[in-house]
């Protein structure tokens, strides 16, 4: 059944691009509908008014009539559309509307005759469509429907193909999900009939990659069932390049001698200090590098206390890294003799190829590094970080701490950012990357690895592209369940796809599709550059939230209410406090206090307030996180705070009792000392900020729902 099901979408598809068409007709719409079990309504072709009449009399009732034309996309648009036909006379008048409205549109268009169609049942208008998006390939989309589809914009979007669950899970993450189930006494949809729809539509084009787009615009969806009453099918004019894949093991093995490398070459080292190749020999011997370091000049014969070859084929042994400080120009030479040493990763600091215009230049180093297997770093970056290698290959500043996170960064300039505050914060990184051009190795390669690393427990990473989103997406899945990933995605504002054929296509814009299919992936968006580097820096240092239920403790009233609107606007939930432990917190705050929650215990109580009622948040197995909220008095100096704190999260931690703790602490310039101390010691702490301790904690959340890791639900 299958294979009959295959062959006659494949006759109907090429056929029409036999014809040099790019568009289906209605009626082949339908066949494709039949063909994949998509819920259409019945529907004849009329050549002629008579034919018209007899269709519409076989079908019964009202009908809707429909221009069938190669040459007329939008059919609307045309006058090519007439609803609630009956009756014969009617039928005859409507058809001859339709077809002198049609040529008025376009004298030249070829018009096939008049599709009459069932009426479809008043319900809730719905889109379920599928574009072609050059970053993740088919997409699936949905949303609500009708002619306000793109001023609402209330779609979602997910990876084609999608599995039954996933279908359903894009019902509930539109803004109007609440419509579909129900409002003001009006029943539900369908809710499997809709999801089937999706699915359905998310095969199709999945199965014929040459469908560029599909469009079910409005797709009527009511208790009984939903039905596509339009189907628009376009399909791709050219075939997209087949990207060079490697496998897991073949990522692993190139990544474990880039990041832990035995011996590094250096392609244009200098003694001459200025020069990008002396700052590169500089930071490798300087950084206490222990492997092997090899400069490399033809001019030189000593760079820096180490014998300087003319050369990389006269480096003696296995080179695992050749770090290229050379003009572009001198590239594509130089990675031949990288190849003939069987160098497997060259790190390409030069700029001058594609970000220039020099497009050529960069399929040309592509295509040596391809014949000789050489996986390429780059190029336009500044080097990269390897730390618990104490490996600086960079002509930028030297950084030595080593940590759990791990940076990468598409811009030079992003990446300095990342290492000043690294340097600031005392975040220990165990890796910064730039990936500049991303000619070959980009984010997924750098996730497979970095997934595998036990130095890494947090990736962070600034894009402005995917090459390949299926490989990324795919990279984070496998990640995810182990260690966060955070993505700061660049070029949010993007325009979409301004000349699509469908309402669909116009609704994918990138952004659109990247922030749901990210989110799909279990990844964590950040909005801007500091939040990816909070986040970057917290994540690691809060424990896994065990449920949902989150209490603020709070020394300050206002902080409370801030407080409050940052859980609800993180998708955090507030406890219901129930009578028992609201009794117990009313037993440790002054009368003019509040309990609740938040919980005010006020401005002007000593140390021992804010211990007993943090240590009963740490106690009660019915908190899951805390929140905490700080106001500098005298009373209770910030320092004071800040060791009380980290003392009770310490002792519970022992115990074998941990929460996360985040704290808000409002004050003067002493509150900046206090929640460095905070963050050394456990407790995610801001100073003069409400929003990004809570922030950081809904980021958390996110990923350990992602991970399945949280009691809670999503």
């Amino acid at each position: 059944m299958a294979e009959d099901r295959a062959q006659r979408v494949r006759r109907l598809l090429d056929s029409a691009r036999a014809d040099g068409r790019t568009a289906l007709t209605a009626p082949e719409g339908k066949i494709l509908a039949d063909a994949y079990g998509i819920a259409v309504p019945g529907e004849e072709l009329a050549r002629d008014v008579d034919e018209a009449v007899a269709c519409a009399a076989r079908l019964g009732g009202p009908v809707v009539m429909k221009i069938v034309s190669p040459d007329i996309l939008h059919k609307t648009d045309a006058g090519g559309v007439v609803v609630g036909v009956e009756g014969a006379a009617a039928v005859r008048a409507a058809f001859c509307r339709i077809v002198d409205n049609a040529r008025a549109y376009d004298a030249s268009a070829r018009i096939e005759g008049v599709q009459v169609q069932e009426l479809v049942p008043e319900g809730q208008e719905v889109i379920v469509g599928a574009v072609t998006d050059p970053t993740f390939g088919k997409v699936v989309a949905f949303g609500l429907g009708g002619v306000l589809v793109e001023v609402l914009k209330d779609v979602t979007f997910r990876l084609a193909p999608v599995a039954a669950d996933e279908a359903l899970s894009m019902l509930d993450s539109i803004r109007a999900a609440e419509v579909l189930r129900g409002v003001r006494g009006r029943a539900g949809v369908d809710r499997w009939a809709l999801a089937e729809q999706i699915r359905r539509v998310s095969e199709l084009v999945a199965d014929f990659p040459e469908i560029s787009e599909v469009d079910l615009n409005p797709v009527i969806a009511t208790p009984e069932g939903a039905v596509a009453a339009d189907i628009r099918v376009i399909l791709a004019t050219d075939t997209p390049r087949e990207r060079r894949r490697y496998t897991r093991e073949e990522i692993l093995t190139s990544m474990r001698r880039l990041m832990q490398p035995g011996s590094v070459a250096v392609i244009g080292a200098s003694g001459e200090s200025g020069k990008i190749g002396n700052s590169v020999m500089r930071n490798l011997v300087d950084g206490g590098f222990a492997g092997e370091i090899h400069p490399v000049n033809p001019k030189a014969d000593d760079i820096l206390g180490r014998k300087a070859y003319k050369s990389v084929t006269d480096v003696p042994g296995e080179v695992d890294v050749a770090v290229f400080a050379i003009p572009a120009r001198f590239v594509a030479t130089a990675l031949e003799e990288v190849g003939r040493k069987k160098i497997p990763n060259a790190v390409l600091i030069p700029s001058g190829f594609a970000e220039t215009g020099e497009h050529v230049l960069q399929e040309q180093i592509v295509a040596v590094a391809e014949r000789y297997g050489i996986r390429l770093l780059g190029p336009n970056i500044y080097g990269y970080y390897s730390t618990w290698q104490d490996l600086c290959a960079t002509f930028c500043t030297p950084y030595d701490v080593k940590g759990g996170v791990a940076l990468t960064s598409q811009s030079g300039g992003i990446g300095m950012a990342i290492l000043g505050f690294a340097r600031t914060t005392k975040t220990g990184v165990s890796a910064i990357v730039g990936l500049g051009n991303k000619s070959d190795l980009d984010e997924d390669d750098l996730l497979t690895w970095f997934a595998e690393d036990p130095h890494t427990e947090c990736v962070a990473m600034h894009l402005e592209d995917l090459k390949d989103g299926r490989a990324f997406v795919e990279a984070a899945r496998a990640t995810v369940p182990r260690k966060p990933v955070v993505v700061l995605k660049a070029g949010r504002t993007a325009a979409g796809a301004k000349a699509a054929g469908s309402h669909t296509g116009a609704l994918a814009g990138d952004d659109a599709v990247y922030d749901d299919i990210l989110r799909q992936a279990g990844v964590i968006r950040a909005p801007g550059l500091n939040e990816m580097l909070e986040y970057a820096r917290a994540l690691p240092v809060l424990p896994v939230p065990k449920g949902d239920n989150v209490v603020i403790i709070t020394g300050a009233g206002g902080s409370g209410v801030l407080l409050s609107d940052a859980v609800t606007d993180n998708g955090l939930s507030l406890m219901e406090i129930p009578p028992d432990l609201d009794a117990a917190f009313r037993a440790f705050i002054p009368p003019f206090g509040a309990a609740g929650n938040p919980v005010d215990i006020t401005g002007g109580e000593p140390p021992s307030t804010y211990e007993a009622t943090i240590r009963l948040g740490m106690e009660d197995p019915r908190i899951h996180a805390l929140v905490l909220g700080y106001w500098h008095t005298v009373v209770t100096p910030p320092m004071v705070f800040a060791e009380l704190t980290a003392r009770v999260v310490a002792e519970f931690r022992a115990r074998g009792i941990e929460k996360p703790v985040v704290a808000s602490l409002a004050g003067d310039v002493e509150v900046e000392e206090a929640c460095q101390y905070l963050f050394e010691h456990g407790v995610v702490a801001y100073p003069y900020t409400t929003e990004k301790p809570v922030a950081v904690l809904g980021a958390k959340y996110r990923w350990a729902r992602s991970a399945g890791l949280s009691g809670g639900g999503s």
